[in-house]
């Protein structure tokens, strides 16, 4: 039998961390200035928001980790005017993309602002939009984001996976941190962020990632590698078999280990200085993936998620 106990630790201490600072999530008054650090304001507020939606899935009301989340969403929405502040960076910015992905979270948690959603679709249907040349792993979170909002629905995520790191089945050594952070985030963006269920990857990106993210795993963690540990961990939760429960027990064992008294963790390191404050840039998106990976295994687990849930009709995902 899996013990939970580690990662529901790990997911409440770094909840009640969050909470605590959640004003520094806020947006600044630069949010809407054209010089204004997108890194700094609206990338961490589209995070939280992104973890929260999925907290709130995958968790009961009665559950305290239901009413955390709630409670920051509500908070993320109302720091953007209720999406008033998404028209109007849309009309400073028109075909930036990250207003849009910072959207798409909110609108999963179905908080929907219509007029932006128009003046999005507007510029959504351009040649210009479409052809924008991206990052293979960055289109697919675009075309994801388009997807969730509303906005359009295409048929390019099967070509835009197939120029990726992980769909190449890549030899397994040749993982680094780059290609780990490339990799958990194609499998955020196929899975809808825990929403759409493990179904959703393809059966041979799953059979890969079953082999080769256990080892992956252990390495990071050896490494002191917090922030992509929690992240693979995310993806394990997302596989349609789990990895096995030594593998899932020890890990979360770790993350527990090097979390704060106060619920932040590391992004990388020891993590084994507990005192004074942790620093908030240093630890928020760490602590926010922790509480991410942390509830999609809680709801894995919980679910007694040991057999495959069925692929769609196919049995091949995006790539079908």
């Amino acid at each position: 039998m899996r013990d939970a106990r580690g990662a529901r630790q790990v997911a409440e201490g770094a909840l009640a961390w969050v909470s605590a600072h959640r004003e520094r999530f806020a947006l600044g008054e630069d949010a809407l200035a054209a010089d204004g650090q997108v890194n700094r304001s609206w990338k961490p507020l589209g995070e939280l928001a992104q973890v929260c939606a999925t907290v709130c899935r995958h968790t009961a009301p009665p559950d305290p980790l239901h009413a955390r989340a709630a409670g920051l969403m509500a908070f993320a929405w109302q720091e953007t005017g209720r999406g008033e502040l998404f028209l109007r960076l849309h009309r400073l910015e028109p075909f930036a993309t990250y207003p849009l992905e910072v959207y798409a979270a909110m609108a999963a948690a179905g908080l929907r602002h219509a007029g932006y959603e128009e003046a999005a679709a507007t510029v959504a249907r351009t040649r210009s939009w479409q052809l924008t040349e991206q990052e293979p792993t960055r289109r697919l979170g675009v075309l994801n984001a388009e997807s969730r909002s509303g906005i359009r629905q295409s048929d390019a995520m099967p070509q835009a996976l197939r120029r990726t790191w992980l769909a190449g089945l890549p030899e397994p050594w040749t993982f680094e941190q780059s290609s780990g952070y490339s990799l958990t985030h194609v499998v955020f963006h196929l899975t809808d962020w825990g929403r759409a269920g493990p179904g959703y990857l393809p059966t041979d990106l799953a059979d890969y990632l079953a082999d080769w993210l256990p080892p992956w795993l252990d390495t990071c963690l050896d490494a002191g590698m917090w922030d992509l540990g929690c992240e693979l961990l995310a993806v394990a939760a997302s596989l349609p078999l789990l990895p096995e429960p030594a593998v899932l027990d020890d890990a979360w064992e770790r993350v527990a280990a090097v979390q704060h008294p106060l619920g932040a963790v590391p992004e990388q390191g020891g993590g084994a200085d507990h005192d004074g404050s942790p620093d908030f840039l240093s630890h928020y998106h760490p602590t926010l993936m922790a509480a991410f990976a942390a509830t999609l295994t809680l709801g894995r687990l919980g679910d007694g998620a040991g057999a495959a849930p069925p692929h769609p009709p196919g049995g091949q995902g995006v790539l079908g």
